[in-house]
């Protein structure tokens, strides 16, 4: 592909995805159903997925930024529920999918309809947690859809290569598949646990925040590339070192974490609105080769595989769901009854993305003996309509479904409680320590200094429990609003007069770069304050 219509992909899905913050629609669906349209526009250019790109260049660094933004501890308690969706549920629907491809389509092999199988098996990472974001799903919800998102791309990529190798003559048997599954699973996790640690005792060690966010921007296709080169998955190699990264950001210094937080969510920002701006721009390249079936078979096939898809789900969920809780009193003691809500919210919750469209594209032209891929533009056909159906039908319909489900969110009270019992034994601890410090004569300082750095760790204190409190009748601020407004103001004023100066040519401009850092902390220093 050629630079400007890179640059135009990136540039456009960009803006469409910071339009679609204005409006109730979801910027996945947005950023489709706009690449849907422009693939037709004259003299926009073909952009045909190409998965050499996607899977080693696209899917590591969503992987990364999604797996370190999730909680292990929270993974680690939905351990039975995720591995149940991310494994169990990705090679059933695999069967399912693939067999009721196979009685579908009569020209379709068996082993080509398995293919397909895997391919629209796995949910996506990057729209259930794009979705479950934007309808506010209840917590526990969410980290089943991540955790579940982040794994069954392994699953499904594994499940594809061993349908793949007895699609194209290879000779695949149970045994194999058996043999290069768990090769993939347990190679992938071991390459994580192998690089999780030096990367971290790296990353710590450097001392610039430039090199260590670098640093950053290489773990997810370091890890992806070994794990890959050992023939393991690298999805789950890159989990597991972001997850532990994660775990442990804390002890990264607080200047690198600045830095990589405001990093990763641009490239996130980026990717993610490039990768759903792909997905609609595809329908060019999947019409052009479907050849014999256009027209109403190619609808049928395709209307009847996205129900498939969706009914499958469901007929997992609900007995993955309430089984574990019959044959298992400690289940059934340590976890509150289920409702039939969730797992519909869960069921429902099923959208495809990128990674099915770059698997189809994979397939190969041609067999062994040299023959054609049976159909394989059809199951490009088919992929493609499915992940489409899949992002605007459940895409679309979920946020009024949560509402209709009446869910109960995340109760925000409790959390802004348990952060100011939190804020109030950090603050009585820095406080016990700065009296210790200030009793050491080699750290006395002036009163009004002193008196400074206790007024910051009171006001720190403060923040979190005044967002419990009213709010001012004449403005409806809280007191952290306020304190934010004024202080922006006042740090305003002084930009204002630093840019004067610079302008009168008191002072140069490196110099009013310095100033401005400082104010620029500063307000960032008063804005968590304040919140």
């Amino acid at each position: 592909m050629h630079i400007l219509p890179l640059l135009l992909l990136v540039a456009g899905s960009a803006a469409c995805a910071a339009a679609a913050r204005r409006t109730p629609v979801p910027a996945p669906l947005l950023l489709v159903t706009v690449g849907l349209l422009i693939s037709y526009v004259p003299g926009v250019p073909e952009y045909e997925l190409d998965p050499d790109v996607v899977l080693p260049l696209l899917l590591p660094p969503l992987l990364y930024t999604a797996a370190t933004d999730s909680s292990y501890l929270d993974l680690r308690a939905q351990l039975r529920p995720v591995a149940l969706l991310s494994v169990g549920y990705v090679l059933f629907a695999t069967l399912v999918v693939g067999w009721a491809a196979y009685l579908l389509v009569p020209s379709l092999p068996l082993t080509a309809a398995l293919v397909l199988g895997a391919v629209v098996a796995p949910p996506d990472a990057v729209a259930a947690t794009a979705v479950a974001r934007r309808v506010g799903l209840p917590s526990r919800i969410t980290t089943i859809l991540q955790g579940e998102s982040l794994v069954n791309d392994a699953t499904a990529i594994t499940a594809y290569k061993v349908a793949l190798a007895a699609a194209v003559g290879e000779g695949a048997t149970w045994a194999g598949g058996i043999g290069e599954f768990l090769l993939a699973a347990f190679g992938g996790i071991a390459v994580g646990l192998v690089l999780m640690v030096p990367l971290h005792w790296l990353r710590t060690h450097l001392k610039e925040a430039l090199l260590q966010n670098t640093l950053s921007l290489l773990i997810p296709f370091v890890a992806y590339g070994v794990a890959e080169q050992v023939h393991a998955s690298g999805v789950l190699a890159v989990v597991v070192v972001a997850l532990y990264l994660g775990h442990r950001s804390w002890e990264v210094d607080f200047a690198t974490r600045l830095q990589e937080e405001a990093v990763w969510k641009m490239v996130a920002f980026v990717l993610e609105s490039a990768v759903f701006a792909l997905i609609g721009l595809q329908l060019p390249v999947v019409l052009k080769d479907l050849g014999a079936y256009e027209g109403i078979d190619a609808a049928w096939y395709a209307v009847a595989l996205f129900l498939v898809v969706v009914a499958t789900r469901f007929v997992w969920v609900y007995p993955a769901t309430f089984l574990p809780r019959i044959f298992s009193a400690r289940i059934r003691k340590r976890e509150e009854n289920p409702t039939w809500k969730a797992p519909f919210a869960i069921g429902w919750a099923g959208m495809r993305g990128v990674v099915s469209l770059a698997i189809a594209f994979s397939i190969p032209l041609t067999m062994h003996g040299g023959e054609p891929f049976p159909d394989r533009n059809l199951i490009l056909f088919l992929t493609f309509t499915t992940v489409i159906g899949t992002l605007v039908v459940q895409g679309l319909t979920l946020p009024p479904l949560i509402r209709l489900l009446k869910l109960p969110g995340r109760d925000t009270q409790a959390e802004t409680l348990a952060e100011a019992n939190a804020q109030a034994q950090a603050s009585r601890s820095a406080e016990q320590r700065l009296d210790e410090l200030l009793a050491d004569e080699r750290n006395a300082l002036p009163p009004p200094l002193a008196d400074r750095l206790r007024a910051v760790l009171e006001r720190r204190r403060n923040a979190v429990w005044e967002r419990l409190g009213s709010v001012n009748p004449v403005t409806g601020e809280s007191a952290d609003d306020t304190y934010r407004r004024l202080s922006g103001e006042m740090i305003g004023a002084e930009r204002a007069v630093f840019v004067r100066l610079r302008d009168l040519r008191f002072i140069d401009d490196e110099m009013l770069r310095t100033l401005l850092r400082r104010l620029d902390l500063e307000e960032a220093a008063a804005y968590r304050e304040a919140t």
